[in-house]
């Protein structure tokens, strides 16, 4: 464990458009330049002994935005499944994607299939993409498998919960950050991210910078986690 503490961060990737609009940009031109940063903020993670980084990547929601938008957002995701499979490997780094798989492109199926292979070994590190990804959703999941495994109800506990989620193994977050001054959670992890320390940012996404990140992690220490003690 680092002198931060934190072993699992959670970043919830906001303000993309606006940053593209306060620079006179396309929207599309935010999500590139957000792609770009979440690659450099894995470097920063690393070189501060964080072992889990989760990213809020793509929601159940985000499907209302344009086709244009939609289309244009699996597109870089595709990329980072597969043409930027290097990147992790040679950082020793296991890739796992959170989500729904309905809905998603054949092509970004097998990509995710095949990085989670070609990553799996990997120990330094690991990130997480919630890739149609939705708080709710995961505890409908979990709870139609429990449903489907004919686990009675007075055995449900916590645990059994927790062990249907989508990453059952993955310790639940430390810290989560969102960008561009929101103050909300949008779903993230609602169930693992329960007693979690949250940071607000006023930068949008690819404005984030590492005095952010550190910023970030000094308000976290300076803070008591009692976990209602």
């Amino acid at each position: 464990m680092s002198d931060h503490g934190v072993n699992h961060l959670g970043i919830i990737m906001d303000g993309n458009r606006r940053w593209a609009k306060e620079n006179g940009l396309p929207s599309l031109e935010g999500h590139r330049k957000g792609y770009d940063r979440l690659k450099e903020v894995g470097d920063w993670c690393l070189a501060r002994g964080i072992k889990i980084l989760t990213v809020f990547a793509f929601s159940t929601e985000n499907w209302k935005r344009s086709a244009e938008e939609v289309g244009y957002l699996m597109d870089l995701l595709e990329m980072a499944l597969s043409k930027e499979l290097d990147w992790f490997k040679s950082r020793q780094i296991r890739l796992r994607v959170l989500g729904r798989r309905e809905g998603l492109r054949p092509s970004i199926l097998q990509a995710i299939d095949r990085a989670e292979e070609e990553t799996k070994m990997n120990e330094r590190a690991t990130i997480c993409i919630c890739l149609n990804y939705g708080g709710r959703p995961e505890i409908v999941d979990a709870m139609k498998k429990i449903v489907d495994e004919g686990i009675p109800s007075n055995q449900i506990t916590e645990e059994i919960i927790a062990h249907h989620m989508y990453f059952s193994d993955m310790p639940d977050p430390d810290l989560v950050i969102r960008t561009s001054g929101e103050e909300r959670i949008s779903g993230f992890l609602l169930w693992e991210a329960a007693y979690s320390e949250f940071y607000w940012c006023q930068h949008h996404w690819p404005a984030f910078d590492e005095s952010d990140l550190d910023a970030a992690l000094a308000e976290y220490v300076s803070r008591q986690r009692r976990y209602g003690k």
